[in-house]
């Protein structure tokens, strides 16, 4: 990955990040414009669904800002010790923020569909993140690091989404939200995830004429 492109990918990761903080951590998480809007279709939210909502924000925020240091090859050969240890809190980022990611699932907006959409994003998400610890731990490298480009790109849904929301609210209005919203709850990872395989290959192949031991970010 060209520096340019890596720093496009961290600075929308804080940028949303920063975001998301704001608005559920450091404001009145009742007035977010996501809480808002559930309050309207649904008029109480239990304090389990608030409690697993801080879960998800706080620890998405973890993996999304930590994510690309775990994937630039600079940083990483650099500072080995660093990686290892920013990887394990990237983990355990992945690991609450799938686990409470899947229960809000169930109360997603826009019904079952977009329930299935983001449920199965909290699954791959976490089956890609233990892949890519259980090739890390049997010494696989390169099997490693493509298994954390597919679970970054699922990670980034949480950018992806908003840009979605923003176009689809421009271009479609609130009309139809719910309908709307059930075709981000797809479109939000899906897409990213064919990106991540297309990226994958077209290195493997220069890897292969190249003769390098690993994908270069």
């Amino acid at each position: 990955m060209h520096k340019k492109t890596w720093l496009i990918f961290i600075c929308l990761a804080i940028l949303i990040s920063c975001y998301s903080a704001v608005q559920y951590l450091f404001m009145d998480a009742h007035q977010a414009g996501f809480v808002k809007l559930k309050l309207m279709l649904n008029s109480t939210l239990s304090s389990y669904w608030y409690i697993m909502l801080y879960l998800h924000i706080v620890f998405a925020i973890v993996a999304l800002v930590i994510g690309p240091f775990t994937l630039f090859s600079r940083f990483r050969d650099k500072n080995i010790k660093r990686h290892r240890t920013m990887g394990k809190i990237y983990m355990i980022g992945i690991l609450f923020g799938s686990v409470s990611g899947l229960y809000l699932a169930f109360y997603a907006t826009g019904g079952l569909m977009s329930q299935l959409g983001f449920g199965f994003l909290a699954i791959f998400w976490l089956i890609t993140a233990f892949q890519a610890l259980a090739k890390i731990k049997h010494k696989k490298v390169l099997n490693h690091q493509k298994w954390m480009i597919r679970n970054y790109s699922l990670t980034f849904a949480a950018v992806t989404l908003r840009i979605w929301l923003v176009l689809f609210t421009v271009l479609f209005g609130f009309e139809h939200f719910n309908l709307s919203y059930s075709i981000i709850a797809w479109l939000c990872w899906v897409p990213n995830l064919f990106v991540a395989e297309w990226f994958i290959r077209r290195k493997l192949n220069t890897m292969k004429h190249q003769g390098n031991a690993d994908l270069q970010f």
